[in-house]
Formats: structure tokens, sequence, C-alpha cells
């Protein structure tokens, strides 16, 4: 049902009651106002009557041929009474009984026809008592309306008289048909009129109606013509300037949509396309989301890995992913773990691993997305670009080599070249040219140290055991070259992985230059301590030390402060502490001495097995 048959249907209903109302007043105040009419009159009449029988003293002691004598005064009033009032049906002037029924001697004047004797006599000794008493009656069909009336002049006597209702209740009934057809008739007006109104008063309303349901089909151009100043007018501009707003906003959204659609169609282009494997995880452990890339790395279909928990991590790596997993709850930010993972033929690769976490809005964890860099590329063109390098540095030494080398061949072969044309063998001669081929064997061992790669077993060692038994192969050299060794040694185990004959080798370097460095003997001192996950070796010598401008090249190839010495000794002990990840610094001051510190990373509880890895080694290089 419409508004505005709703709005006529609830004024129809409000006038309807109100007329309901005011008809029932309207009959309510005619009903009482004409029985106050008819008491009155009915009081008048029976108060003439009597004054009537005033004149005349005797009357009721009178014979009945008087009472009934057309002259007589009270005769001559009922016949004028009769006429006033046509419903006028009987005057009747009696001696109230103390008995229900009443004797026809006590009927003095009038007639009783309309007899209902016992209700008349209460009534009658009650008028005796107040004056005046009116009540209605049904009798045989009919209603009437009996009065009763008395004065002391009157007294003991009672007038009653009779009115027939019949015309008093065509009146009623014709004041109620009036009022029902004037209320039908206004009331038809009423829904008629509201019913119009309702139409005018909705025209503005039909008109927000519209717009509202163009605005929900997405049409906001049109605005609603405003034509009035009131709520109507009010909200009309409201909802103008809510549609406004809603195209603006709803441009902004398309915009928004169109690039989040294209940001998203992007992103999606680019997992696809990406070479690295990207996969997502929820919560449980299960995969929510894979690329090509992935599938292609693992050999898992997207249709296998989805919704279900796969093994990516090997056994002897689970403990640092979950410690991964733990560290991105707690908020921290991992930079990219180079690690293993197993594809679906179970095969452990190298891969570089990124893991960051998904939040909702709230921030909280809701998965984890992992991107996967297949390393075994890398790491095959990182082993190419260091054999590259190698012979690089090979390539680089090679002319001072062999510049190294031709000097004691020049000696060696003048000093043949001597002993052929004399034909006699110099025993001098022959101790100058074993010296010059141990020199050539020196170079030639360092060289091929520097320039052989070799798979190097790693194994836990006590430096400070190293360091001893290197010391028990040096001190007689020291002795000949009156040289002291002196050591101080932590009580604290000193384990690292290393490659024990490289370690030797550089310890051996070390030494062999400090004593070389003290051509008059001195001290060379040894300290091994831990501190702080790190092993430190420090080794001191007394000598004539290094000019500051000199240390920053110790290390270049065959850069060396002796004369005899070719460089690559340091060099190559430099390479092997760094292969060993720790850090070699010296500390030098000119006639006073030499300080030359060892870093190396304490081995970790739990790590005590070794790695194979790409190393150094060759025989114990001499000093350079």
């Amino acid at each position: 049902m419409s508004f505005k048959a709703k709005f006529s249907i609830y004024i129809f209903m409000i006038v309807l009651a109100m007329f309901i109302l005011i008809v029932i007043l309207d009959q309510y105040a005619a009903l009482r106002n004409m029985n106050q009419d008819m008491e009155r009159l009915m009081k008048q009449a029976s108060a003439k009557l009597s004054e009537s029988f005033e004149q005349h003293p005797g009357w009721s002691s009178a014979s009945s041929s008087l009472r009934e004598d057309p002259e007589f005064e009270p005769n001559e009033m009922q016949l004028l009474l009769k006429k006033l009032y046509p419903d006028l049906e009987e005057v009747t002037v009696f001696q109230p009984d103390s008995g229900e029924a009443m004797s026809e001697d006590k009927v003095l004047f009038g007639s009783y026809t309309i007899r209902d004797e016992a209700a008349d006599m209460v009534y009658a000794w009650q008028a005796a008592d107040k004056g005046f008493q009116v009540r209605e009656v049904e009798l045989g069909g009919k209603e009437y309306i009996k009065s009763y009336y008395s004065d002391p002049s009157l007294a003991p006597y009672v007038i009653s008289m009779v009115y027939d209702c019949e015309e008093y209740n065509q009146i009623m009934s014709m004041k109620r048909s009036d009022a029902i057809t004037y209320a039908g008739i206004i009331l038809l007006f009423v829904l008629i009129s509201s019913y119009l109104l309702g139409g005018f008063m909705m025209r503005p309303l039909n008109a927000i109606l519209w717009k509202v349901n163009e605005v929900s089909l997405g049409r906001f151009q049109t605005a609603i013509r405003v034509r009035g100043k009131d709520e109507f007018g009010l909200l009309a501009l409201k909802i103008n300037a809510m549609s406004q707003n809603l195209s603006i906003y709803m441009e902004k959204l398309r915009q928004a949509f169109e690039d989040n659609r294209q940001m998203k169609e992007y992103l999606q282009s680019f997992i696809d396309h990406t070479s690295d494997a990207i996969h997502v995880m929820d919560l449980q452990n299960k995969t929510i989301q894979v690329n090509k890339a992935f599938e292609q790395l693992f050999g898992y279909t997207s249709e296998e890995v989805f919704g279900a928990e796969i093994e990516l991590v090997p056994e002897t790596h689970r403990g640092e992913m979950r410690l991964i997993i733990k560290s991105l709850q707690e908020g921290k930010v991992l930079p990219a773990q180079e690690t293993f993972r197993m594809t679906k033929s179970g095969e452990i690769i190298p891969v570089s691993v990124t893991i960051s976490p998904i939040r909702d809005t709230e921030g909280v964890i809701q998965a984890f997305a992992s991107i996967t860099r297949d390393m075994r590329s890398r790491n095959r063109m990182e082993e190419l670009l260091r054999r590259s390098e190698k012979l690089t540095t090979v390539g680089q030494l090679a002319a001072g080599v062999a510049h190294e080398i031709r000097n004691p061949l020049t000696t060696l072969r003048g000093f043949l070249q001597l002993q052929q044309h004399t034909g006699k063998m110099n025993l001098e001669h022959t101790g100058l040219m074993l010296s010059e081929l141990d020199r050539i064997n020196l170079i030639v061992g360092e060289f091929l140290i520097l320039a052989k790669p070799q798979a190097t077993r790693f194994a836990t060692k006590d430096v400070r055991d190293v360091f001893r038994s290197v010391l028990s192969l040096i001190d007689s050299e020291g002795h000949l070259h009156n040289v002291t060794f002196t050591t101080s040694f932590t009580e604290a185990d000193c384990l690292v992985s290393c490659e024990e004959n490289q370690l030797k080798q550089v310890f051996i370097n070390l030494l062999k230059n400090g004593i070389e460095a003290m051509p008059a003997g001195g001290r060379i001192h040894t300290h091994i301590g831990s501190r702080n996950d790190q092993i430190t070796i420090s080794i001191t010598d007394e000598g004539i030390g290094i000019p500051e401008d000199m240390i920053p090249k110790i290390g270049n190839p065959f850069f060396t402060g002796k004369e005899s010495g070719t460089g690559l000794g340091m060099m190559i002990s430099q390479r092997i502490i760094h292969s060993h990840h720790g850090l070699m610094e010296i500390q030098s001051q000119v006639n006073v001495g030499t300080t030359i510190t060892i870093t190396l990373p304490t081995l970790k509880e739990g790590s005590r097995s070794g790695i194979l890895v790409e190393g150094l080694n060759g025989p114990n290089a001499n000093a350079g």
C-alpha cells in the first residue's frame, strides 16, 4: 500500500473517531436536554393543573358529576394541556395507597388506563415527599414517560401525567440520522481531501525517492529540483549534496579499484614470471599459494601442495627454521638466509631464502611468504669467478716468478760453464749453486701453494696444541739465531674449526719472519687468549720493525721489506686466515718490534664436526 493511501486512511480513521465521539456526545447532550425540557414542561403542566384545583377547595368531596362537568376548570385545563401537548396520553389524580394495587375510588380525577400500580405507588409516595418525580416505563410494547407531582395545596393527592415517547424517539432518531449523514459527507470530503493532500505532500518525497533510486543505480548526475525551504526542501538539498559527494567518492573508488586491479595483475604477473620460487604458508604450515618457479624448482604442482603440509626443509635445518619463525613472530626483520632445501625427489639444493610475515589490518600475523632463490647456478658462477681470479693472480705473478727464478738460473749457468771450461769441480761454487737451487725451490713451492686450489677438510682443533707443535719444530732454528720463544696461554679451551696444516703454515711463516727480523737475536713472545667468542693469537718480536707506510702494502704479491724475501708468504698467510673467517692485524714500530694479531671465531657448542670447503693447501711456505 502506498504512503498516500496510508496517509488518507489514517486521516479518515482519525476524523471518523472524532465524529463518532462528537455524535455520541451530541446525542447524549440532546437526550439530556430533551429530558430536562420534558421534565420542566411536565412539572409546569402539573403545577397549572394543581392551581386549577385550588380554585375549587371542595373538589375532592364533590360529586363525580361535578368532576365530569366540562365547565369544571380542571377539566378545561386538562383539555387545554392535551391540545398543547398532543403526546399527553392521560392525566390522573389519585391518592397513594400503602398497597401495591390501586382501587378505583382512589382515582379522583382523570383516567388510569396505563397502569403500573406497584411502581406508581412507589414514585407517588416519593413525589408526596419530594414534590416531583419522573420515570420512563415500557408498557404494552410502547415507551412512556410518567411524572408524579404533589404540593401542599394538593396533598395528599398526586397528579400523574403520562406522555407517549414515540414522537420523542422519532425526533432523536432524526437527529441521529442527520448527524450520521453529515458525518458521512464530511468523512467522504476528508477522505478525498486527505488523499489529494497526501499526493501533494508526496511530490517532494517522490522526487527524493526517485533520486535515491537513481543513486542506488549509480546515476548521480541529475539533481532534485528544490521547490521550498521546508523539511522536504532541506532533505532534498542534503540528498543532492550526498549524491555529489557519493559521485566523487565513487569516482575515487573506481580509480582505486582500477589501480588495485592493475597492481594485482602486475604483482600476479611478477609472481608468476619471476625466477624466484614463492610460496605462502598459513600458521598451520599449510601451503596456500605457489608460483610457477616454485613448481619448477621443487617439482611439486600447485594442486599437490595447496592446503597440504610439505617438508621443504631438510631435517638437519629444521631447528634453524623454527628459530627464524620465532624471530619473525617477535617482530624482527631478517635478511636473506643462505641455507638448504629439499625437492620432491629428495635432492638437497643450496638456496637463499627470505621469509616475511603477512599481517592483517590489526597487525596480527596470518601467514608467512617465502621467496626462495636457487643458488646452484650462482655457486657455480662464483666458483668459476674464484678460479678465474686465481688464474688472473697467477698470471700477474708469472712475470715476477720468472724474474725471481732467472737470476739464480743465471748464476747456476755461469758456474756450470766455468766448471765445464776448467774441467774441475769447485766445492765453494757447488755450495753457491745449491743455495741458488734452494731459492728456486722456495719460489716455486710458494707459487704452487698460491695457485693450487684443493678441497680441504676442516676439523676441530685447539689452537694452543697446534702452536705448540709448530714451536717444537722451529725451536732449533731459533737457537741457531740466538732467539728465544716465550708463551702465555689461557686456561680456557681454544677450539676452532680449521685445517691444521694451513694454520701451521701461517704460524711458521710468522715465526720465521720474527727470527729474520732480529739478526742479533732476541725474544719472540706469543699470547693466546679467548674473548667474546673469539680466539686471539698475538706474536710479538723485538726486531727492526716495519715503517708505517709499508704496513698497508704487506700481503701484496712480491712486496717485502727483506732483501731475500718474495712477499708471497704474508699473502698466503692472509688468504689462509681469511678462509678461516678470521682477521690478521699488524702493528709495528721501527727499532722496537712488531706485533701480529690473528683473530679466529670460536667453535660454537654442537658444531664439532668439520665441513668440506674450498681452501688452500700446499707445502709450508717459508718466511717471505
